[in-house]
């Protein structure tokens, strides 16, 4: 059976696939030589002294656990094959990319933003950051993101979940009636399942549980970009990719 799937994936799908577990492989045999590619190659905060350019372009192949990457790839491999049969290959790596990268931007936007609220600049020092932690008051709900803030400069996001959300997003407008089976149980139309995906999103920012480590933004912005793209190319039919 999966030698079938894999003989049956879309060229770009089946070599993300690879890149993206060759990655998670590198991780754990460079973990035990105490090596840690999550910090090297995960995406840092711009404002952060472990910010690398390369980041926006490596940490969408990283994963924080075996789960993790195995919702993405899985996402991948459905919604992909489906985007890369219609687009072909080009058109679907460009996809892919800019959902991935768009989500980062966003994500790094309202991190941006909560720094601001908190120090009055998009790109406080560390030393700010450090006496604003230690004079925190926790139950001071004027004080909430203080902690938060500190520990996103030190905690870099990994993950392909920014482009999966994009992919999601592309295939709710091109098969919005097409039905999936939804955790092998539950026979739902693509469009609901993207609107569902993203209702939680929404609702987990409404929420903002401080012991909550997902990048919501980050999953929201790769479907505003995947949408927004796929908008554009439809307007302007004439670019073939």
């Amino acid at each position: 059976m999966l030698q079938s799937i894999f003989r049956n994936m879309q060229p770009v799908v089946k070599n993300l696939l690879i890149i993206n577990v060759l990655f998670f492989l590198a991780t754990a045999v460079f973990q035990n030589q105490g090596i840690d590619l999550g910090r090297i190659l995960g995406l840092y905060y711009i404002g952060s002294s472990h910010f690398e350019p390369y980041q926006l372009a490596t940490h969408f192949f990283m994963h924080d656990g075996f789960r993790h990457i195995l919702f993405n790839m899985f996402g991948l491999v459905v919604f992909g094959n489906m985007l890369e049969r219609v687009w072909g290959p080009q058109r679907f790596l460009i996809f892919y990319f800019v959902t991935a990268i768009g989500a980062a931007l966003l994500h790094q936007f309202i991190m941006g933003l909560e720094f601001y609220e908190v120090t009055g600049s998009f790109f406080p020092e560390v030393e700010q950051l450090f006496e604003l932690r230690n004079g925190a008051v926790y139950g001071d709900p004027n004080k909430g993101h203080l902690v938060d803030s500190f520990l996103n400069m030190k905690t870099p996001m990994v993950g392909a979940s920014g482009a999966i959300f994009g992919l999601l997003a592309g295939v709710a407008l091109y098969f919005p009636n097409q039905e999936v089976l939804l955790y092998f149980a539950i026979r739902m139309k693509l469009k609901w399942v993207a609107l569902g995906a993203a209702a939680i999103e929404l609702y987990a920012i409404v929420q903002d549980n401080p012991l909550d480590t997902v990048a919501h933004f980050a999953h929201l912005g790769g479907a505003l970009f995947g949408f927004i793209l796929i908008k554009t190319w439809q307007r302007n039919r004439s670019n073939f990719y």
